[in-house]
């Protein structure tokens, strides 16, 4: 919770507990009220107001009512009534807190780079494909795109919000990826981001390599706000895609909106397979734009430096696939890190890509793989052996094929699949995240920054072996 949120709940319920037992009423329960209601107000004019607060956002209202409606009372009946009523406000008191608790406004960790951060969005055509999910062969295929920069921090700048269109976006994420009710996640609206919007581009290097991200299906551009902001602390210009239709949402500055028309239960490797032409195009043209950007930008920001002979991608997921067939597939994407990616498309030849590759696995994912037959057939039903390790023994040799020749390769103890993005920061009443989903960001980060670090800037692997003994527990491997 907040710090006026804590503030609110524990006054305000103090002051309700207190006018309970003391049955006081007369001149200091206008000044009780006035310090209630003006709690209330503060919070909401300085925070902001969210629907998990509504039980908090009442105590003025009972406390009102205790004053002026309801009768004093004496002897023995009095005391078992102030008993009820106070569980009853215990009960409601613990609501109170639970709430904003399990539906937090969270705030992302202090990056470790020399830069501030700068983000800004572009609104990208691609003329030369027609939209694949409209019915009018005239649509084109239209991606957002966001950048984040190394900056330096200048006057009259805002901080970016972590969601641009806050409350379509949320709504979006609750029901296309979430399958909850719109409003569940309304708590996004109020989080920020550590980035200042639409600075300029840091003048401190000539050229800065870029980054690509992919977001996993049905997630969007900037689900993994933790990391590329990190990245860009360091000296990177990263810039995530909303993969229109197939991300939770993508907003055009003409305020249309596209919705994601995939289904949230994909479970076939050829359903997810079908996905894959579509998002390397998008990724493909995103690449081209770039390197007209370099040439030409209107902004006066881009042009001139970005540094395109040292390009590296990174996605989590579905996006993890794509990011694989992008290094396999085009020469510009001279590294790579999978997030618990898939492993869909053509396969990776037994000798490796011959490019460097970090894949990081989630214990989740891990774990799942290698459970065996005998352990779960008693759950299994009708499904056979077969059936069963088909795909467990497709993924691992897929992996295996993508790592030879010297990738390298981490597996967290404890994380989940959404360990690997800001998901796991949500509410842990979704399930999403391990015990301490911070630390395994913290793990993400150090491993991303030391590989981008050497593979694309030239620096000493010492780096990726210092984060390799930072977190002992971390399952670090140089593949043959």
């Amino acid at each position: 919770m907040r710090l006026l949120e804590i503030g609110l709940i524990m006054i305000n319920f103090s002051l309700l507990f207190w006018a309970l037992i003391t049955n006081w009423k007369g001149v200091r329960s206008y000044y009780a009220l006035a310090v209630s209601y003006g709690l209330i107000l503060a919070q909401i004019w300085v925070e902001g107001a969210r629907w998990e607060m509504i039980p908090a956002y009442v105590t003025p209202l009972l406390l009102t009512t205790h004053y002026y409606f309801v009768k004093r009372r004496k002897g023995s009946r009095r005391k078992v009534r102030v008993a009820v009523q106070a569980g009853l406000l215990s009960v409601f008191f613990l609501v109170s807190i639970l709430l904003p608790t399990m539906l937090p406004v969270f705030s992302f960790e202090k990056m470790t780079g020399p830069y501030s951060v700068g983000t800004t969005t572009y609104h990208w055509v691609d003329e030369q494909r027609r939209e694949p999910y409209s019915n009018n062969p005239a649509d084109k295929r239209e991606l957002m795109v966001q950048f984040w920069y190394p900056t330096i921090k200048r006057v009259n700048l805002h901080v970016s919000p972590y969601l641009q269109n806050a409350r379509d976006m949320t709504a979006a994420i609750s029901t296309k990826m979430m399958d909850l009710p719109a409003f569940t996640l309304n708590n996004l609206e109020l989080v920020q981001s550590r980035a200042w919007l639409d600075a300029q581009l840091s003048d401190k290097e000539s050229r800065y390599p870029v980054l690509i991200f992919s977001h996993g299906m049905n997630g969007y551009r900037n689900q993994n706000t933790f990391q590329v902001e990190e990245l860009a602390s360091h000296g990177y210009i990263v810039v995530g895609i909303d993969y229109a239709y197939e991300s939770a949402a993508s907003m055009y500055p003409d305020g249309k909106v596209a919705l994601s028309k995939v289904d949230r239960n994909l479970t076939s490797n050829s359903q997810y397979e079908s996905h894959i032409p579509l998002w390397t195009a998008d990724a493909t043209f995103v690449l081209n734009q770039l390197e007209k950007l370099n040439q030409y930008d209107t902004a006066g920001r881009f042009a001139g430096k970005m540094d395109l002979d040292r390009v590296g991608m990174l996605g989590h997921s579905f996006g993890g696939a794509v990011t694989l067939q992008m290094i396999k597939n085009d020469l510009r994407v001279k590294a790579a890190v999978s997030m618990d990616g898939g492993f869909y498309g053509p396969s990776v030849s037994e000798k490796g890509l011959g490019k460097p590759l970090l894949m990081m696995y989630s214990d989740e994912t891990y774990s799942r793989v290698m459970t065996k037959y005998e352990d779960v057939a008693g759950k299994l039903g009708n499904v056979t052996r077969e059936a069963f390790e088909a795909p467990r023994k497709e993924y691992i040799e897929k992996s295996r094929n993508a790592l030879a020749g010297g990738g390298l390769s981490i597996l967290i103890p404890g994380s989940k699949h959404a360990s690997f993005s800001d998901l796991s920061l949500f509410s842990p009443m979704l399930g999403l995240s391990s015990s301490d989903p911070r630390r395994d960001h913290r793990i993400v980060n150090a491993f991303s920054v030391a590989f981008f670090d050497h593979y694309l800037k030239g620096k000493s692997d010492s780096t990726l072996q210092s984060a390799a003994v930072q977190y002992p527990d971390v399952h670090f491997t140089v593949n043959e």
